[in-house]
């Protein structure tokens, strides 16, 4: 750009701090110089150098400043001086010297360590512990504590102006609690570069340009042959993040919006249920390894809650027997303490489970679906959580058959980036048939596993719904999902809440 042109384009804050930079200076310094506020200045050089004519350097500096401990030791004095203060010309006991100079239990015991690393105390145990002052204790006294002439120093300092001896003063109080505190200070110091030397070498007044046009001097015709300040629209400027939701809300909610387009209601419960209803239900075995501590999270208190006396008693005889589904059962006997356990659900399916057990014939065919948080006790990694979200989703229809299962299915991954799915035969407790639920990953040109489906096994769905009926049924892993479009290869990260990640992941398909 040409100079003269760019110099058109100086805002008034610009223009008063710009003469000032041929020095470095501080923020603080400059807004002295300037009788402009700090923000202003800041907001000044901030500009300028988006305009390229100035560096932006960034200096740390440690400052020591006084703590709440500390500001009480100004005013009292440090408990160990004190503390030898009290016994100068007595012995006294411990209780006695705690009582009398008001000491904490831990102010107490510091003066003690201390002291006796002075070698300035000496402790006499018979009935009770007795304190007396040595030579060396009263020549400490004479002497002074340096911790203490610390203290009395002009706040804040600078950790690198410390010198030898209130460097070793200074690191034996910040080992104690609350006397100093270490801050990290940042101050900008601005930098011409060459673009800036050359304007300031040609000269720049705040009278060169009028910052804006006035009803005044649009009556009188003042303004003519003014220069006015130009405004460049090409020049670099910060990038600003609005506020937005977090990606993975974001997320839930796109997909809430799919399965209600397709007739769904949404299914919600507690996250703390029974074992009875988060796995009995499922005809679940009250002896599968998913039941261990290992696998499970259970509720110490309280440790259990109710069951549904007519429905657990349904699920008993099934469990035991089969009951009348015409399968033989587990071949075991029912115990219904197990099943009372509290624990954080597993799964979604519980609230399948509970959303079948409303239902009346009247209310068929019925589409449900929920995406929910589920806990497993299971090894934090870059491909497994202990805690995340499942989309669950079930149909309960008279005439729904596996073919409709893989349709509510494909149609749901299409919308989800994903146009290319396979289920695969697999086997879970309470589906049959069951299978896996694969995409084509187009990155990693692969089938990926996503979550399992099946239609829910009448041992299942007769003692829920008092009746058989065929159950579609579906739980997929919503993070792994989701990973393929925010570009993220490790699933911890989805939760990691790093500002920058928040503030640069694209907003969630439309």
């Amino acid at each position: 750009m040409d100079l003269k042109k760019l110099i058109q384009t100086l805002h008034p804050l610009e223009r008063k701090v710009l003469p000032v930079l041929d020095t470095p200076n501080s923020v603080k310094e400059i807004s002295k110089k300037t009788n402009l506020q700090e923000i202003e200045v800041m907001r000044a050089l901030q500009w300028l150098q988006n305009k390229a004519i100035i560096n932006l350097n960034e200096e740390l500096n440690e400052t020591i400043s006084i703590d709440d401990n500390g500001k009480n030791y100004q005013e009292k004095g440090l408990p160990e001086k004190r503390f030898l203060q009290s016994i100068k010309d007595q012995e006294l006991s411990l209780e006695e010297i705690k009582s009398n100079l008001d000491l904490s239990n831990e102010e107490l015991s510091i003066s003690l360590g201390i002291l006796k690393s002075k070698a300035a105390i000496l402790i006499k145990k018979d009935k009770e512990i007795k304190v007396k002052i040595t030579l060396q204790g009263k020549n400490l006294l004479d002497k002074g504590f340096p911790e203490e002439e610390f203290l009395k120093k002009k706040f804040p300092i600078n950790i690198s102006e410390l010198k030898d001896l209130d460097k070793l003063t200074f690191n034996n109080l910040k080992k104690r609690k609350k006397i100093i505190k270490v801050d990290l200070i940042k101050k900008r110091i601005p930098e011409l570069t060459d673009l800036g030397k050359k304007i300031i070498k040609q000269g720049i007044t705040e009278k060169d340009v009028l910052d804006c046009l006035t009803a005044a001097m649009l009556k009188t015709g003042s303004w003519k042959n003014k220069k006015f300040r130009h405004y460049d629209v090409k020049t670099n400027v910060p990038e600003i993040y609005g506020g937005k939701r977090h990606f993975v809300q974001q997320a839930i909610n796109y997909i809430k919006r799919i399965w209600l387009d397709m007739g769904f209601k949404e299914m919600k419960g507690n996250l703390v249920q029974t074992s009875f209803w988060d796995l009995d239900t499922l005809f679940v075995p009250q002896d599968h390894p998913a039941r261990d501590m290992q696998d499970t999270f259970y509720i110490k208190n309280p440790r259990f809650g109710k069951l549904p006396k007519s429905l657990s008693e349904k699920v008993k005889a099934t469990h035991e027997n089969g009951w009348t589904t015409g399968s033989k059962g587990w071949q075991y006997k029912w115990s219904e303490n197990i099943a009372k356990e509290n624990l954080l659900r597993t799964h979604t399916t519980v609230l399948s489970a509970q959303a079948i057990a409303k239902l009346k014939k009247d209310d068929l065919p019925a589409k449900f679906f929920s995406v929910k948080s589920v806990y497993r006790n299971e090894t934090l990694s870059w491909k497994s959580l202990f805690e995340f979200i499942q989309v669950e989703g079930i149909v309960v229809d008279p005439g729904a058959n596996f073919r409709n299962l893989q349709g509510y299915l494909k149609d749901f991954f299409k919308k989800m980036g994903f146009p290319d799915v396979r289920l695969r035969p697999a086997h879970f407790p309470y589906t049959e048939p069951s299978c896996e639920v694969d995409v084509w990953h187009p990155t990693k040109k692969e089938w990926v596993e996503l979550g399992g489906s099946g239609i829910f096994r009448p041992e299942m769905v007769k003692p829920l719904l008092g009746f058989e009926c065929p159950v579609l049924a579906w739980g997929l892993g919503m993070e792994r999902t989701i990973m393929e479009y925010y570009n993220i290869s490790d699933i911890r990260d989805i939760y990691k809440n790093d500002l920058k990640q928040l503030r640069e992941t694209k907003i969630w398909m439309k």
